[in-house]
């Protein structure tokens, strides 16, 4: 199942996790700013360009519910935008952490990073031509794309959290 290397990481992840706390709810607005609180608020606020990517996001990753049982880069994307849905909606809110939108995009970070690295190591993208390889060139431009954002707002979020004040002072 899964090997050694990739539980300690795992386990690594969620430890970082939850030690990465912001205070204060209150001084927060909702909105899908690296300090705003992402919340059905701030999704609501937010452009809706965003409110469409969270929908093109959600169809694909659901499209590989399709392959999990057979394609070990599927069962990876799959495991990790569940994990990332679940710590989000369920594990943030009951350890009392706020739930800022940096932390998000830092959880996407953390357990996309394994099936993105499977599907940029194997590229069925490129190996194959069936529905599975449609599906992984989609998926992984998905996920590259969300980084873009993701990257920049985990980074400002840990220099918040950390307090180094580099970027958001």
């Amino acid at each position: 199942m899964l090997d050694a290397a990739m539980k300690r990481f795992l386990v690594s992840a969620v430890l970082v996790s939850g030690l990465l706390t912001a205070t204060n709810a209150g001084a927060y607005e909702p909105g899908n700013q690296a300090l705003q609180l992402w919340n059905d608020e701030g999704i609501a606020n937010s452009p809706q360009w965003v409110q469409t990517w969270l929908m093109v996001m959600l169809a694909s990753f659901a499209v590989g519910l399709l392959f999990v049982w057979k394609r070990v880069e599927a069962r990876w994307v799959v495991g990790g935008f569940i994990t990332a849905i679940l710590l989000s909606r369920l594990g943030i809110p009951a350890l009392g952490i706020v739930k800022l939108s940096g932390l998000v995009a830092l959880v996407h970070l953390i357990f996309w990073s394994p099936g993105l690295y499977l599907l940029l190591k194997n590229r069925p993208f490129l190996t194959e031509r069936s529905f599975y390889a449609l599906w992984s060139a989609l998926i992984t431009v998905v996920i590259l794309f969300s980084f873009i954002f993701d990257v920049r707002d985990a980074v400002i979020y840990l220099d918040y959290v950390l307090g180094l004040g580099l970027i958001s002072a």
